[in-house]
């Protein structure tokens, strides 16, 4: 199978597979704009008490651990087959909604994801095995939003983001993901 780099809008040029265990279907630019990882939870397991105040960390960079999570985060060997080991939200959905709530001013870190992307339609990595920067993933599931996102954005910030509240991922394999422009694969198993 020959897998496609996009050079332009309107052209493509041929490249070789990306590893010999691994079908490509698609490989594209994507933008890691932000990362950010917290030692604890503010907000989930909170129902029905006051949140938490752990500090979210903006990094550059942060080591992805295959089968625990992100290493220093919240949620790094949380639970056995974790669905949520990473989760991930697109930065165009948050632009959305800082339009529909302009008087925010706010960082795509309070929504407590742990990476922020630009070019991908992270709703349709559901039940997909994917790559980034090295790092494979399988998308688990939606990351849906709840109604503390109210408190620590705006009121009716749940109700706006219902159905695109970002992706939980497994990782699947060691590895580093960074801010920067990536290539992103999607890949058959």
């Amino acid at each position: 199978m020959r897998v496609f780099r996009r050079t332009r809008p309107t052209g493509r040029v041929p490249t070789t597979s990306l590893r010999p265990r691994l079908s490509a279907v698609r490989l594209v630019p994507v933008v890691i704009r932000q990362i950010f990882i917290s030692p604890g939870h503010n907000y989930f397991g909170h129902a029905g008490r006051a949140p938490d105040d752990f500090p979210l960390q903006e990094v550059d960079r942060i080591e992805c651990v295959a089968g625990h999570g992100i290493r220093g985060d919240r949620f790094y060997d949380y639970r056995e087959n974790y669905k949520g080991q990473i989760t991930f939200f697109s930065q165009e959905i948050f632009d959305g909604l800082c339009a529909a709530f302009s008087c925010v001013k706010k960082s795509p870190g309070v929504l407590r994801r742990n990476v922020i992307v630009s070019d991908v339609d992270l709703n349709a990595l559901i039940g997909q095995t994917f790559e980034l920067q090295g790092v494979r993933l399988l998308g688990t599931v939606h990351c849906k939003p709840c109604y503390w996102l109210d408190q620590a954005f705006c009121h009716g910030a749940e109700a706006w983001l219902k159905g695109n509240g970002g992706l939980r991922a497994q990782i699947l394999n060691d590895g580093w993901l960074q801010t920067d422009v990536a290539e992103f694969a999607s890949v058959k198993k």
